[in-house]
């Protein structure tokens, strides 16, 4: 059957109640999933696209050695125009989406491409009737000499960037030259070296090699055509391995939407995984293609749990954020002690390809409205962009009922190598917490330092990103919302200059988690370390290109003042906030003292030297304090997890894993709290407050709201806190129970 573009199928979801979650509702589709043991639904495709009947895979494969970039040429050569040549391939796509069906156009197939005269004739056949394959032309220039036109996204005339197409009828070690010429972007990654990607069929099946970098003489520059927008040429000479062999070149490692059902449909038939991992359709495409939700976690029924929201394949052309989102998935539901914890202590909401759609038809940006959809995220309607739509809608009634620590979502990048992240700047309001949106990818960089780059990473919201999932949901009140930015090529870190493979891709989910267990980790020990002048890492400013992070103060410090990105360092200052007399005599007192997380007051220099006395290990990212006496969070009898600190604690102790601890005090030192205990709710509506009982073991509950010391009690430094995460980066109106020594928090 076919799916018109009003789709009865895009209803409102159902809000039901899960027991198995809390008091979390979770949406249910009115339409129900395929079952897990029976055939995986076809793709839906618009009418207007011709299919053909095969089903592609290919292997995963890592190169025995790194694939280092190659030397880029120069741009004075310039191949054969195509009124010189014959055209050997042509689709002709439509207009405007009306329908879809699966299969797509019904009927007979046509041949678009030329029909061999013979033995002899070695013209090359090529294919893009398939999932993610976009070619729309291909002219003969010379014997060997091929001129390639990309299709724009669907019903667009522009967004030529993601190829991926087949050749068939090969000649073995003869060089044969390819040159796309409508590509849009005036600067890419194929000018620093970047190779295209290739695959052998015949390789795949005797040897077992799938995906690597091939291609000499590699060129990317403007075109001569004359026209505006003025269009932009990638040329490659390449050889292949085998006779009539069939090939595959790709713009990076293809992950097509029939990759993702399969694996799903894998983690369903799991019995152990399918315990703590609920896949649901968050919505229907336009085209009529499920976009699934994962929900994560450990099955309880206690407090509300943090949630971290996770999204990828917005843009359909950035396969490598499928990658790095399929590495996290497979890392969250393994039975590693970390992802048991992570479970523990977070509700996981997962939605892996925002534009099955556009993926389907080989897209680089776009939806089938023809518009992209991580500009929809403010005024995107539901008809046009359902999954846009129903994810920020997913989201509003999540921040109602709990605390949203993290949002991110995965993206590929074409100008920059490395891997890098995009925030918002956490001083709109005013208040000193600029530094806080830098800490989680500041981490990230120190857990991957061989493929992360915080030097790369902006926190700057233009006016022209507004529409953007991360600003919006920013503005919704999640202040640690991300771009990760994955790119098409490599790493140029630590000396590697080298691609990235389908491996490298995949541990960027292992690096996320361990990174989100070092942010939410109640030991300071490696917060205090990241705001030492020593190890201060320069990242991009709103509005200079390098900043500092600088521990100016402790970040336990008076009426939650931090560490600050410190302007003294660069070359623009921006003007400095008042202070008053209280704040600045502490700052310049020769003896100054603070308050460390135990209430107990402690000198500057003291601070420094905790902050001093620990190392971050290369091989496995963990910051080893040497003197934690002063400083952790817990006796120094109890030992902490490399990671994770106080929580792993909690993980033994606790199976629930999130009651409200205080980690600080004693029950003598919890009696002495004095003050009131207000909550909020989002957008200042009214939450009933809940008491906060404290027990011998100092442990306490509270689940909506937060324990807040009026301002008078803050000198003793006595409150409760979650020890499920410190708190950082929490929204002001959704709070937990925390210390009111880690105002910071």
């Amino acid at each position: 059957g076919s799916t018109p573009f009003c789709s009865p199928h895009l209803q409102a979801l159902q809000m039901v109640p899960l027991q198995d979650y809390g008091s979390l509702r979770e949406p249910r589709a009115l339409f129900a999933l395929p079952s897990a043991r029976g055939p995986l639904p076809a793709p839906q495709w618009p009418i207007e696209c011709e299919v053909i009947k095969e089903t592609i895979k290919h292997i995963e494969w890592i190169p025995p050695e790194p694939e280092p970039f190659c030397q880029p040429m120069d741009h004075h050569w310039l191949p054969r125009g195509e009124q010189q040549g014959t055209v050997v391939y042509q689709l002709s796509p439509g207009s405007c989406f009306t329908r879809a069906r699966a299969g797509g156009a019904p009927g007979p197939l046509s041949s678009p491409a030329a029909t061999l005269e013979g033995s002899q004739d070695n013209t090359l056949l090529f294919e893009s009737r398939f999932e993610c394959g976009n070619l729309q032309k291909a002219v003969k220039v010379g014997p060997y000499e091929y001129v390639l036109t990309l299709r724009p996204d669907l019903y667009t005339a522009k967004h030529t960037q993601w190829f991926y197409f087949r050749v068939q009828n090969t000649r073995k070690d003869t060089m044969y030259c390819f040159t796309i010429a409508n590509l849009a972007k005036p600067k890419s990654l194929y000018g620093k070296g970047m190779c295209p990607l290739f695959y052998s069929q015949k390789d795949a099946q005797s040897h077992g090699i799938g995906w690597r970098r091939i291609g000499t003489n590699i060129r990317y520059y403007r075109g001569n055509s004359g026209e505006e927008p003025a269009a932009f040429c990638l040329s490659w000479s390449s050889c292949f391995p085998h006779d009539s062999d069939m090939c595959y070149f790709a713009h990076s490692y293809p992950y097509t939407y029939s990759d993702l059902q399969r694996y799903l449909w894998t983690v369903m038939g799991d019995p152990a995984r399918s315990q703590y991992c609920v896949v649901r359709a968050l919505c229907r495409s336009l085209a009529g293609n499920i976009v699934y939700m994962l929900t994560i976690t450990a099955p309880s029924s206690g407090a509300a749990k943090r949630t971290v929201v996770l999204s990828a394949r917005v843009h359909p052309g950035e396969s490598g954020g499928s990658w790095a989102m399929q590495g996290f998935l497979d890392f969250i539901l393994s039975a590693a002690p970390d992802a048991q914890l992570l479970r523990q202590l977070f509700v996981f909401k997962v939605v892996p390809m925002l534009n099955p759609d556009g993926v389907v038809v080989g897209n680089s940006r776009c939806s089938l409205a023809g518009r992209d959809p991580n500009r929809a995220y403010r005024t995107g309607s539901r008809g046009s962009f359902p999954a846009i739509w129903h994810l920020r809608a997913m989201v509003e009634r999540l921040l109602v009922e709990r605390d949203v620590v993290l949002y991110c979502d995965f993206h590929g990048h074409s100008r920059k190598n490395n891997v890098f992240m995009y925030g918002c700047d956490g001083g709109r309001d005013g208040s000193e917490t600029r530094f806080q949106e830098r800490i989680f990818p500041l981490m990230l960089s120190k857990n991957a330092p061989d493929k992360f780059s915080f030097s790369s990473c902006k926190f700057k919201v233009q006016k022209s990103k507004e529409g953007t999932g991360r600003v919006v949901m920013w503005r919704m009140g999640i202040a640690n919302s991300y771009t990760l930015e994955v790119a098409f090529g490599g790493s140029t870190l630590g000396g590697r200059n080298s691609h990235f493979t389908v491996e490298d891709l995949k541990s960027l989910g292992y690096h996320f988690c361990d990174t989100l267990l070092d942010f939410c980790d109640p030991n300071p020990a490696k917060w205090l370390q990241l705001y030492s002048p020593s190890h201060s890492t320069s990242g991009s400013d709103s509005s200079v290109s390098d900043g500092s992070l600088e521990r100016r103060e402790s970040p336990c410090g008076q009426k939650g003042q931090g560490a600050r990105v410190a302007p003294g360092q660069l070359q623009l200052r921006r003007k400095k906030r008042l202070r008053s007399h209280r704040v600045r005599n502490a700052m310049y007192r020769p003896n100054g003292t603070q308050r460390s997380h135990g209430g107990d007051r402690v000198s500057v220099a003291q601070c420094a030297s905790a902050c001093h006395s620990g190392t971050w290990s290369a091989r496995s990212p963990t910051f080893v304090p040497q003197q934690t006496q002063s400083w952790s969070p817990m006796p120094p009898s109890v030992p902490t997890r490399r990671g994770c600190g106080a929580a792993e604690k909690l993980h033994g102790a606790v199976p629930t894993a999130h009651t409200a601890v205080c980690h600080h005090h004693t029950s003598a030192r919890a009696t002495q709290m004095e003050g009131y205990v207000t909550t909020t709710g989002h957008h200042g509506a009214p939450r009933s407050a809940t008491a906060a009982t404290t027990t011998s073991t100092g442990t306490a509950s509270s689940r909506e709201g937060r324990v807040r010391p009026s301002s008078r009690s803050t000198r003793a430094g006595l409150s409760l806190r979650v020890a499920t995460a410190a708190g950082y980066g929490r929204r002001p109106s959704l709070t937990a129970a925390r210390c009111s020594a880690c105002t910071r928090h």
